[in-house]
């Protein structure tokens, strides 16, 4: 008999083992590859947590060094204005020049960049003004009003966000006085909306974005009633607060206060002498509340920092803390 067939069985064997071989290989190029990869994303995201962690920190510290300015500030008293060391920002710097003494120690420095700026919240209109208790101020329903017309927005949104501040504000308590029918009569809602925190916040309770964009520059939400600052509000906050004002005034008073900052509520009557004293009862010449901003771009990643803080004498107290991440765009 021919042996041909045993020589195609072996030949089989062969073809089939380096199959094998090559699909073994094939398998193992395939997990050492994937183990590369993961070993890859496993660095990338240390590094990506390390530098959020590093910024965050940064950030940190430039808010407390803005803390100590505001300290500072009310060490020395007196009224707040645009002239002092407060609101004059910070233009990006590079961070070395704040680790290092000397250009000796400035090489192994982070490649980032910081820049910040302090500003007065109440040189915009305060909303949490509208509501006193669970009614809306006449008053300032009034004044939110000038305002939105000053800025293009139809009055009917300053009727909506009162109403919709008025709605979302926690009930209030009976009055110990009232009988018991009367008191049985206030029910809370059922589930009552939450007080936005911010602007853009109000878009929860049904209010125009488009509105809300325009009006965000000149308003803000504090978590108390305070007046708008005379030394620091637009001419468009100013005739809002001050019923009567036009824009020719306001304007004649931010050209003022540039050379000599208003020191009382007097020096902004002379400057309007044909306005009456109850015009100026909601204004002021301080401020108690600023917002704080902070940035540092490291490499192509920026990550920003927003806080709100109050000053209670000497202390100055962080309310609220916003951080948000991004990337840097070409040609920004």
């Amino acid at each position: 008999m021919i042996a041909r067939p045993a020589r195609t069985d072996a030949s089989r064997q062969r073809g089939a083992a380096l199959l094998t071989a090559m699909i073994i290989v094939a398998l193992v190029a395939t997990l050492a590859g994937g183990m590369v990869w993961q070993q890859w994303r496993a660095i990338q995201v240390e590094a990506a947590e390390r530098a959020r962690t590093q910024s965050a920190w940064i950030l940190s510290g430039a808010l407390d060094w803005a803390r100590l300015i505001l300290r500072e500030d009310a060490r020395n008293g007196g009224i707040d204005h645009l002239g002092e060391p407060w609101a004059v920002p910070l233009a990006e710097a590079r961070l070395s020049t704040f680790l290092a003494v000397d250009k000796d120690n400035t090489d192994d420095a982070p490649d980032a960049f910081l820049s910040g700026a302090i500003t007065d919240a109440l040189s915009r209109y305060n909303l949490t003004n509208l509501v006193s208790g669970n009614r809306v101020d006449p008053i300032e329903l009034a004044a939110l009003q000038r305002l939105c017309e000053t800025v293009g927005v139809s009055a009917d949104v300053a009727t909506r966000v009162a109403g919709a501040l008025r709605d979302a504000a926690p009930p209030q308590p009976p009055d110990p006085a009232a009988s018991g029918a009367a008191a049985a009569a206030v029910v809370a809602p059922a589930d009552p909306p939450l007080l936005p925190r911010s602007v853009r916040q109000l878009a929860w309770l049904g209010i125009d974005p488009e509105a809300l964009r325009l009006l965000e520059p000149y308003v803000v939400v504090l978590p108390e009633k305070a007046w708008v600052n005379v030394n620091t509000a637009s001419r468009e906050v100013l005739v809002a607060a001050i019923a009567g004002l036009d824009l020719a005034t306001a304007e004649r008073i931010v050209q003022a206060r540039q050379r000599v900052p208003l020191k009382s509520i007097a020096d902004v009557q002379a400057l309007a002498p044909g306005l009456p004293g109850s015009s100026f009862e909601r204004v002021a010449v301080g401020s108690n509340f600023f917002e704080v901003r902070g940035r540092l771009r490291l490499g192509d990643i920026v990550l920003e920092q927003r806080s709100l803080v109050q000053r209670r004498g000497l202390d100055v107290i962080v309310l609220q803390r916003e951080r948000v991440s991004g990337r840097e765009q070409a040609g920004s």
